[in-house]
């Protein structure tokens, strides 16, 4: 912690540090460099393509083995095998990942796992193939049964509907009038004898309900309407065990009755174009009834198949489950080794790996021992050569920060990573975002809920910490401290608004007295009779005919003065940049005259809001004069003032006096800076130096080339800089639109600060609507039925409160706080040209889930 403020005020002091590397103990040193994570490597290799680099081969072995690894992952979840043995295997597993990185040597370790996940995959595989086989068998077995009932059912109706017709002819022949009897009446039965024995020419088969009506038309014109066709829906298909069949689609059965084999072979032909699916049935009943028997014992084989063959798989999962979560890290961890291995510059006269990275300044010694370990563990007596060398060009930004500071970090990188060594504006803004948010959502009642989640969220932190939260709660839990601090404030500022749930708090006495109405009296006026109320607003107040209007101006004008003030800090901030750069006559050449500008015109009226909060107007001669007018005037009409807008003797020259002031720093800060650099070009050029230096992010090589171990490689991807010339219109041109956008932005940015008042004042109203709208008609009953009403009211006032003062209202006083640090103060000062350092570092490896 000592070491914090240091570096979130500034970032840390960077050093570029070249790597000597032997072959043999390479994958080592990166191995144990990563588990440091503090060095950040620089490609010397740009004009290699990732074909052409060194370790392309261990990248593609290792590429095909997460292939491997997504695989088994897809399997086990579209099996459900529980997760949680991969959550639990990443628990505890992990340490011990890194030790066996270390006792197999990396390659060996890599080789094994290989071996077995090449073993799991063909098992998997097969069993795989085996099972989506036995699945489709099933499944036509199936349908086979279903197209075979469908046919039983067909010749039963059929043979119905003969008996209906038959016993319709008996009837009609037992009431002839002539009693006449059928001729050859033996003949009749034998020919009843022989329909029975006689095998019927037809085709049944199954075919895709949205292919059945085109299947229909295409045989009626194929056989020119020379068959008999009837089909009925098929009920679906569910296989046991989690089987499924590429064949999903919903089917239709169909029976074609055709004379002729010819015919039928024709049907045939059509269907199978058509995607059917024919089966052999028998128009006999007794072979109907076997071929159904056979399927149903055909099917239970089928289904006791599948049982054991998905059992076999679920165990076979179950196996790689256990291990997965190990693999996968070791595998990414890998692959991160052999990609930063081709980072490197490999010398083939020394059998050396040449390397270069960012490294904080005061952690070079850690390094260089964690490259000793590698060596030690492998063995070798040649050690890697650490060597500091000079940079050209601009170091990496690194904030070093913890679990409370990150998050606030994170909300001034998201506008921009500081330039390197920059004064960062993430340290003031642990204290000024929570702080400016209160403002605009000060309530006591609302505040304790948001503090008492975020306080939750803190003690629960640890096990948080190890869930795979979603997208939202992991916003939440990412800004746990922020909204820690941000209902601590809230609380701060609610008292100071004397503001719960839109009701006043009598902590103190108050210092109105309202005396008793009189006889048809509607409004009395109160009366101050002791001195100020103690802390926070008078809770008298709080009902008033004109508490809105005394609100309103008191919240304005604190908006204001807040406003002026945190601008007036950034700009501030400047100073020890100036400092820092060595260049402490842009004090005198910007800041001063920006400082002089703001304050001369806003600074004056923040003068002026504090002495008409001073002054006791009850015995003045006149009333209270209006503050915007002032300053209107102060503009149109220099040095005059009626006597009623005077606060204070003098006020004509001071207000002449700051609009010269004003006047003078606009040409200050258009001509001083372009001036001074013009001057600085010009020693420069006299001391033999042609150029000037561009601020390009990109890395650079060390200023003194004599190392003969360097690269040609590491040489051009370092001289790749260019300097450009000096002209005076390009510096002029930059400063006059910096000038303009100061100017202006002096006067839009204070106004943006009255978001302040107007959300402060539409959470308090939003307030006191949902209370008198809803808790307060419950309360003003009783009985039975008021507690009823109570407990319904209540609840609804509560979800509501959360749902729109808590989240919704807090939300958007969340944005406009966001917006008044980046534009309103961050534009101040804060250039955020820099870019972050991101070094190698395998605990945001073994962090990731699945």
């Amino acid at each position: 912690m000592d070491d914090m403020a240091p570096a979130l005020f500034r970032s840390e002091d960077m050093s570029l540090v070249q790597f000597y590397v032997p072959t043999e103990i390479a994958h080592d040193s990166v191995l144990h460099l990563g588990d440091l994570g503090l060095v950040q490597f620089r490609d010397l290799n740009p004009d290699l393509n990732p074909f052409q680099r060194s370790f392309t081969n261990e990248i593609k072995r290792i590429d095909e083995m997460e292939r491997r690894l997504r695989f088994f992952i897809s399997q086990i979840y579209k099996d459900n095998v529980k997760i949680r043995e991969i959550e639990r295997q990443l628990d505890f597993d992990l340490d011990q990942s890194i030790e066996l990185d270390r006792a197999h040597q990396g390659p060996q370790l890599i080789d094994e796992i290989d071996d077995k996940l090449v073993s799991h995959e063909q098992r998997l595989t097969q069993l795989n193939k085996s099972f989506e086989k036995l699945s489709n068998d099933c499944f036509n077995l199936q349908e086979a049964r279903q197209a075979l009932k469908e046919t039983a059912a067909f010749f039963n109706n059929v043979n119905d509907v003969r008996s209906s017709f038959d016993d319709n002819d008996n009837d009609n022949s037992m009431h002839d009038d002539n009693d006449s009897r059928p001729l050859l009446d033996g003949d009749n039965q034998s020919d009843t004898s022989h329909f029975a024995n006689f095998e019927l020419d037809f085709v049944v088969g199954t075919i895709d309900r949205s292919k059945l009506a085109t299947f229909e038309r295409i045989l009626w014109r194929v056989l020119r309407g020379n068959l008999y066709m009837n089909y009925n829906d098929m009920e679906e298909i569910s296989l046991p065990y989690g089987a499924s069949s590429q064949d999903t689609a919903k089917k239709s059965v169909f029976i074609i009755f055709a004379d002729g084999q010819e015919l039928l072979n024709k049907i045939r032909k059509v269907g199978e174009g058509m995607g059917a699916t024919t089966f052999p049935i028998s128009s006999n009943a007794e072979r109907r009834s076997e071929s159904l028997s056979q399927l149903n014992q055909q099917i239970e084989d089928m289904h006791t198949v599948l049982y054991h063959t998905a059992q076999s798989r679920r165990s076979e999962l179950s196996t790689i489950a256990t291990d997965v979560a190990t693999w996968s890290s070791i595998v990414r961890k890998e692959k991160t080794v052999y990609a930063t291995l081709n980072l490197f510059h490999y010398d083939d006269r020394h059998r050396t790996l040449l390397a270069e990275g960012w490294v904080p300044s005061h952690e070079i010694t850690a390094v260089q021992q964690a490259l000793r370990r590698a060596s030690a563990n492998v063995g070798s007596d040649v050690p890697p050569i650490v060597d500091e060398i000079k940079a050209k060009r601009l170091p990496p930004t690194y904030h070093r920060t913890n679990k409370f500071t990150q998050g606030f970090q994170n909300i001034v990188d998201a506008y921009g990573i500081a330039t390197y060594q920059e004064v960062n504006p993430g340290l003031y803004t642990i204290i000024t975002f929570p702080f400016l948010f209160a403002v605009m959502f000060g309530d006591i009642g609302h505040g304790i809920l948001v503090f008492l989640t975020a306080a939750v969220l803190v003690y629960f932190e640890k096990t948080l910490m190890k869930k795979k939260l979603d997208e939202m709660s992991e916003t939440f839990f990412g800004g746990r401290y922020i909204i820690l601090l941000m209902g601590a404030f809230s609380i701060y500022t609610g008292m100071l608004y004397n503001d719960m749930f839109s009701r006043s708090l009598h902590l103190f006495t108050s210092a109105f007295h309202f005396p008793d109405p009189e006889d048809g009296q509607t409004s009395v006026v109160g009366e101050q009779v002791r001195d100020p109320y103690a802390f926070g607003l008078d809770p008298a107040w709080h009902g008033s005919e004109n508490s809105l209007v005394f609100t309103n101006s008191l919240k304005m004008k604190m908006s204001i003065v807040m406003g002026v003030i945190h601008m007036s800090f950034a700009i501030c901030l400047n100073i020890p940049n100036y400092l820092h750069e060595k260049k402490p006559q842009y004090i005198i050449a910007e800041w001063l005259p920006q400082i002089l500008f703001l304050n001369s015109i806003f600074g004056y009226l923040v003068v002026c809001i504090v002495i008409k909060w001073c002054t006791d107007w009850s015995h003045a001669e006149h009333g209270p004069p209006g503050l915007l007018n002032m300053l209107i005037y102060m503009f149109l009409s220099p040095g005059s003032l009626d006597a009623e807008s005077q606060l204070f003797r003098g006020q004509g020259f001071v207000q002449v006096l700051l609009l010269l002031v004003a006047g003078v720093c606009v040409p200050w800060m258009l001509l001083a800076k372009p001036y001074l650099e013009w001057k600085e070009h010009q020693r420069t050029q006299g001391a033999g130096y042609g150029r000037v230096v561009s601020d390009d992010h990109r890395l650079s090589d060390d200023m003194d080339g004599g190392d003969d171990l360097r690269s040609s490689a590491a040489s051009e991807a370092g001289d790749g800089e260019h300097g450009h010339e000096f002209e005076i219109g390009d510096v002029a041109i930059h400063q006059i639109i910096h000038t303009i956008e100061f100017v202006l932005g002096c006067i839009s940015n204070t106004a943006s600060y009255l978001r302040l008042w107007a959300l402060s004042l539409a959470h308090a109203q939003l307030s006191e609507v949902l209370w008198n709208m809803i808790l307060a008609p419950a309360l003003s009953s009783s009985g039975i039925t008021g507690a009823i009403a109570l407990v319904l009211s209540g609840t609804f006032w509560f979800v509501l409160t959360v749902a729109i003062l808590c989240l919704m209202e807090g939300m958007s006083a969340f944005l406009h706080a966001l917006r008044l640090h980046w534009v309103e103060a961050n534009g101040k000062h804060y250039k955020a040209e820099g870019y972050a350092f991101e070094p190698l570092k395998f605990e945001l490896i073994d962090l990731e889930s699945f």
